[in-house]
């Protein structure tokens, strides 16, 4: 059975703050709209990053898929179509704020940060200042629907104290969207819409496994014509190319479909894939991409199989001039099941602090004996959770945001 573990809010850790001065559209855009939306408050004490070295340790002899390789069929987080939730609404929520109702003040992370940039190796703020973004991702799009909601993204917010979530938007499975792509297009932008209004940063994953490039181009096409002139908005165009996959594939593929969002949105962040769920970022520094701007690549990691082997890959990436945004993570084995590793967990946190690395856990879910969900079965559909709604994974890693969360907010 999986421990539970004590709340890290003690650590002294935080943010990168200063509110944005860009004079650009979007920027103005983010700043007028959270003066007007209303004041909140977590109650927690603001952090100073302390950054830490992460311990070293021995090289793997494999390299394992992340919990989100899997196919429906498979062994792992998706081998079933989880049912969805009828719950009703909680009436004695963890947190302090009731969801539905955006409560982000003046000071939400997009009012402080703006227009996102990259420079070298590190994602920086409309200052210049370099960013470290916290946030939830949510679970497949086509297996947990019940959880892409505004109130949900508001209460991810208010009550957790995330700085931006991760819609993902599952391509390939039944009902997802090659076959139903007006339902996940709505799911979708559900999230995208919410996340703007509460003034977080929010990442439109386009969470296939194999190349559909055609239909990819289209998609985002219509999400940056759409979403453009928002300064929250980040693309993730591939979430995890497979084993099988190259990297001089998973580049062609980037190019091509790259250049269908800059033809609409010229500056916000694009996230990258790389071969075998996007831990091979050493092809990546081999041969990055040339002639973009604002990309960055991506890192999954799950601590009880991606140890110090796949920091030592990701720090020499980074050494080598490569931006990276860790867009998937939790504590547990790569199938998404397992007991968390707390200890390889902390050292990843370590990490991804000492290099300023913005990164996503995964997932809002409420999938029966799952490690990686943070819902238990049945959880609320508007959030509103309290600690029965929580898995152990869900304690912890809330914890973890609210360790983090200045008291501004």
């Amino acid at each position: 059975m999986q421990q539970k573990v004590v709340s890290r809010a003690r650590r002294q850790r935080g943010r990168v703050l200063g509110p944005s001065t860009n004079g650009g559209l979007k920027n103005c855009a983010a700043i007028v709209l959270a003066h007007l939306i209303a004041s909140c408050s977590s109650g927690n004490a603001e952090r100073v990053i302390q950054p830490a070295t992460a311990a070293p340790t021995a090289q793997p002899t494999t390299t394992s898929p992340s919990a989100t390789d899997m196919s429906p069929t498979a062994s792992g987080p998706t081998d079933t179509a989880p049912v969805a939730s009828t719950t009703g609404p909680s009436t004695d929520p963890v947190g302090t704020s009731m969801p539905g109702t955006p409560d982000v003040g003046v000071d939400s992370p997009v009012s402080r940060h703006g227009q996102l940039q990259v420079m070298g190796a590190q994602i920086v703020n409309a200052q210049g200042q370099p960013v470290i973004l916290r946030g939830q991702g949510f679970g497949w799009d086509n297996w947990w629907p019940q959880y892409y909601n505004a109130d949900v993204v508001s209460w991810l917010r208010s009550d957790w104290c995330v700085d931006m979530v991760r819609p993902a938007m599952g391509i390939e499975p039944d009902g997802a969207y090659l076959t139903n792509p007006a339902a996940s297009r709505g799911r979708m932008t559900a999230v995208v819409d919410a996340a703007i209004a509460n003034g977080l940063y929010v990442i439109i994953d386009w969470h296939a496994h194999e190349f559909h490039q055609e239909e990819a181009i289209a998609f985002f096409t219509d999400m940056a014509q759409t979403y453009g002139e928002s300064p929250n908005v980040i693309y993730e165009i591939f979430n995890e190319p497979t084993g099988d996959a190259t990297w001089p594939e998973v580049k062609a593929y980037a190019e091509a479909v790259i250049g269908a969002i800059r033809q609409h949105d010229p500056d916000n962040l694009i996230i990258v894939g790389s071969p075998e769920w996007d831990q091979r970022i050493d092809t990546v520094a081999d041969d990055p991409l040339v002639g973009v701007t604002n990309v960055v690549y991506s890192v999954h990691f799950y601590a009880a199989t991606h140890t110090g082997w796949l920091r030592d890959r990701t720090q020499a990436a980074i050494d080598a001039g490569i931006p990276v945004l860790i867009s998937e993570s939790s504590g547990s084995e790569a199938s998404g099941m397992g007991d968390n590793d707390l200890v390889e967990w902390q050292a990843w946190f370590d990490f991804m602090d000492a290099n300023q690395l913005s990164w996503i856990n995964y997932s809002v879910s409420d999938k029966e004996g799952e490690t990686i969900s943070v819902l238990e079965p049945g959880a609320p559909a508007n959030g509103g959770w309290d600690e029965s709604h929580l898995t152990p994974t869900g304690e912890y890693i809330r914890d973890v945001f609210r360790s983090y969360c200045p008291a501004t907010r």
